[in-house]
């Protein structure tokens, strides 16, 4: 990427005496400011009988924290023009915000009630986030495509890597308060926790108020999730109508890989963009499917590429086989054309990056989880032309797709490829 469609930044670091890791990337082209706050609390932790807590606690978090309860805390959040959300992950639950960096501070302070001193109240507030929970339970009941990739990703992960984040109905039905806050006191601590920033801030002051909002927070020490294998039961799972839902998975190079770039490629070769292999072979071509499509997913040691079809009952098989074909030649390498579409859709993706503070510190905090650095927009987009048909190639001879992983959805079972 040329040098001149990037601007250059630099990211400033922090890491605080009780483990907090504080990022930063100042830019002054812009009014916004928004963080990405990672909280070393994700699915994988949940107990056993208890999974869906995690998520069950990010939504207690914010029923009042700190001096605010319930409505003062979104009504204040919404007089700043906050943009928020929240995701849980098997490592994290991750906090997001971008706001007018006037805002910035009063809307961290906010934050910082909301992961270190919330509320937990028995009673109201325990029974409406219980509801919302069951509510994403029961959504994925009525969303076969999902329902399908769940299973997917407990075949192919270990265990408790492959759960879900939304849990089960047991779980979050047998979750009491005493649950919620015991979870919260184990798991929201700041060794381990990553703070991102981007946009119009002043470094100086940035760590200041940070360290003012978190340097007291005392650390936790836990252990980490022991894994057990990942599930091998049947890979077919009825269920009634017409339609059928085929799910492929293979290992494939972790974010932290040196080698990642060049599989992450590959895989947008397959799935990327209407000229794709993916949608070009089995969707055009074919007719077999209304869906299909692969998408690199990464954990901190392991990432998988996960490819989903969605077809009719009658032409299930044939898409299975054709799906699988297609995942077996990108062994055998893409052109450089494929590599010259790809890269375009890429760079244009990084320029509205680069536009959107959100992005950014999403990003940053992300680098660091995998990395132990950040890269800039800068290293990646040389990283990023760097990339030829000949080195994805080379990657695709020595990993090529193989130890696949199925599961099908649907009213009839299929055969499996050997």
């Amino acid at each position: 990427m040329a040098s001149s469609s990037v601007e250059r930044r630099t990211v400033y670091t922090r890491q605080f005496d009780n483990g907090l890791v504080l990022l930063a990337e100042p830019t002054k082209a812009v009014e916004s400011a928004a963080f990405t706050l990672l909280s070393p609390c994700g699915y994988s932790v949940d107990p056993a009988d208890r999974l869906g807590l995690t998520s069950f606690l990010c939504d207690m978090a914010f029923r009042g924290a700190g001096p605010r309860d319930n409505r003062a805390l979104v009504e204040d959040l919404e007089n700043l023009g906050v943009e928020r959300g929240e995701s849980v992950s098997s490592a994290h639950t991750g906090f997001s915000a971008a706001t007018l960096a006037a805002s910035l501070d009063e809307a961290l302070t906010i934050f910082a009630d909301v992961v270190r001193r919330p509320h937990l109240e028995d009673g109201d507030q325990l029974e409406a986030a219980r509801l919302v929970c069951l509510q994403e339970i029961g959504g994925v009941e009525d969303e076969p495509s999902q329902k399908l990739m769940d299973e997917l990703r407990r075949r192919a992960y270990p265990e408790p890597w492959g759960r879900t984040g939304q849990g089960d109905e047991p779980g979050v039905t047998a979750a009491t308060v005493d649950d919620v806050r015991a979870h919260w006191r184990r798991y929201y601590r700041p060794n381990g926790a990553i703070l991102g920033v981007a946009g119009n801030i002043d470094w100086d002051r940035l760590v200041a108020h940070v360290e003012k909002l978190f340097a007291d927070w005392k650390p936790v020490t836990v252990e980490d999730p022991i894994e057990q294998p990942a599930a091998t039961d049947s890979p077919h799972t009825e269920f009634e109508g017409n339609q059928c839902h085929i799910g492929i998975a293979y290992p494939t190079a972790p974010y932290r890989d040196p080698q990642y770039l060049q599989a992450w490629a590959a895989v947008g070769a397959l799935s990327d963009g209407m000229s794709s292999r993916l949608f070009t072979e089995v969707r055009e071509k074919r007719g077999l499917c209304y869906t299909v499509n692969a998408s690199l997913q990464t954990q901190l040691t392991r990432a998988r590429v996960l490819c989903y079809a969605g077809t009719t009952a009658e032409r299930a098989q044939e898409t299975l086989d054709v799906t699988y074909a297609e995942l077996v030649r990108l062994g055998a390498g893409i052109e450089q054309g494929e590599l010259d579409r790809l890269k375009a859709r890429i760079k244009s993706g990084m320029i509205m990056q680069q536009e959107s503070t959100s992005s950014r510190s999403g990003s940053i905090a992300r680098d660091w989880y995998h990395l132990g650095r950040v890269r800039s927009l800068e290293e990646l987009g040389a990283e990023i032309d760097a990339l030829t048909a000949k080195t994805i190639n080379a990657y695709l001879e020595e990993h090529p797709p193989s130890d696949f992983i199925f599961a099908t959805l649907g009213p009839t079972e299929l055969v499996i490829p050997k």
